[in-house]
């Protein structure tokens, strides 16, 4: 390997780690809520969560939570359809932090999607209250069965690594 190789090997590898820091701390600091649980029992919640999912969310992810077909295989333009939010889709794989910055800021390539990663996911952080996301993620997990909730509560309280 040339001088000139390794030093451009170098720079490369130096840039990756800064840039992998860079997006960690952006994503920490996205949201003041990490840690934080949003507990499906809290029916007040639970009832704002379905009126504002109806008016922001049924319309890609479907009225039921069931998301739109086919939603694994890519449309035409390249992206995937809008998943379902119920027990069948992967919703619940995540923690409630990283929800919450999905719905505020969209889905970021190299944040919360892979580097790359188109999407027709907008963000609702001017759109929607803190209130109103942490209503509709209350509403969408109060239709999940115990084991579903049990291992997204594990992973949302999981401290960090």
């Amino acid at each position: 390997m040339t001088t000139t190789v390794k030093k451009k090997a170098a720079i490369a590898g130096i840039v990756g780690v800064l840039a992998f820091g860079v997006a960690a701390y952006l994503y920490a600091s996205a949201t003041d809520t990490a840690g934080a649980y949003i507990d499906p029992a809290d029916q007040t919640l639970v009832a704002v969560g379905k009126k504002v999912y109806a008016n922001n969310c049924a319309a890609c992810h479907g009225a039921k939570l069931e998301g739109q077909p086919d939603w694994r295989i890519r449309l035409s333009n390249g992206r995937l359809p809008a998943p379902p939010h119920d027990e069948t889709g992967h919703t619940w794989h995540h923690p409630d932090a990283v929800l919450i910055d999905i719905i505020k800021n969209g889905l970021v390539p190299g944040i919360t999607a892979p580097p790359g990663y188109v999407t027709d996911m907008p963000a609702y952080g001017k759109l929607l209250s803190d209130h109103d996301i942490v209503a509709v993620l209350a509403y969408i997990k109060s239709s999940w069965p115990e084991q579903a909730l049990a291992a997204q509560k594990k992973i949302t309280l999981q401290p960090p690594q």
